[in-house]
């Protein structure tokens, strides 16, 4: 659950660092539940495309977008913190958006829960995060 992986540049010698939201762990993950939502609500019914579809399309992406968000709002923990933990609201809500899917019929149990599980193991790398901001914040010369 370190929420690390991906893109490193080196920093010192045998130490490195992220440079890109997108080498985060949590955000491919986030990313791969977003499209994989995307491609499975294209086949909920037209009459849900204003409603469910665009609640759980906008959901799933808000995740990534909070997180990348609060990458560049490192330097600063609360602020940081604070769209870490609009991430882990978005991933939430779109297992709720999930959880209505599925008593619609729009998705199958076994896919639902599939999806749920997921998003709580993004909820679980970015309440790491949020608990130890001082692993992922960038600190002043000095400091």
């Amino acid at each position: 659950m370190s929420g690390r992986g991906g893109e490193w540049e080196k920093e010192m010698p045998g130490r490195q660092r992220l440079v890109s939201h997108q080498g985060l762990e949590v955000y491919q993950l986030a990313f791969r539940l977003a499209m994989r939502i995307f491609e499975i609500s294209r086949t909920f019914p037209r009459e849900e495309t204003y409603s469910l579809t665009d609640q759980v399309r906008r959901a799933s992406r808000s995740v990534c977008a909070n997180i990348a968000e609060a990458w560049r709002k490192r330097r600063y923990r609360a602020a940081f913190v604070s769209r870490l933990s609009d991430a882990e609201t978005e991933a939430a809500e779109t297992q709720v958006w999930t959880e209505f899917a599925v008593a619609c019929t729009y998705l199958a149990p076994s896919a639902g829960d599939e999806i749920t599980q997921e998003y709580n193991h993004v909820i679980a790398m970015l309440i790491t995060m949020i608990n130890h901001p001082e692993d992922w914040t960038i600190r002043s010369e000095g400091k």
